[in-house]
């Protein structure tokens, strides 16, 4: 019913900085919530950051001040700048949405992208 896609994944440098984008698709009344989590090879997915209507952002600990969450809602995007990133940052990042599918849902459920690959290199 909704489709997620992500862009912008690829091999950086320390230091330097990438931007992905995730697009929500489908039968959407609205989004609650939008975000991104990550796994890292042989790492349990973490957490790293989302925004919410109701909610505002919110990040881990170890990507404050480095990343930023923002929204199209608009053209239901969600965007993970990261800045000065490290090589602790190389993961598969997936991006999710909370959505409603029609006026008076009383749920939402989570949808996940398939995920984008970020490697940063020393």
């Amino acid at each position: 019913q909704v489709q997620l896609v992500e862009f912008g994944g690829g091999s950086v440098q320390a230091g330097g900085s990438l931007t992905l984008s995730c697009a929500a698709s489908g039968v959407i009344f609205s989004i609650n919530a939008m975000g991104w989590y990550r796994q890292a090879q042989g790492s349990q997915r973490e957490f790293v950051g989302m925004t919410s209507t109701d909610l505002g952002t919110n990040y881990r600990d170890s990507v404050k001040g480095r990343f930023t969450v923002s929204r199209d809602n608009a053209k239901n995007t969600v965007y993970l700048q990261m800045n000065s990133l490290k090589p602790e940052d190389s993961a598969v990042y997936s991006c999710y949405a909370d959505v409603r599918s029609y006026s008076g849902d009383p749920y939402f459920r989570r949808y996940w992208g398939q995920g984008t690959q970020v490697t940063v290199a020393s």
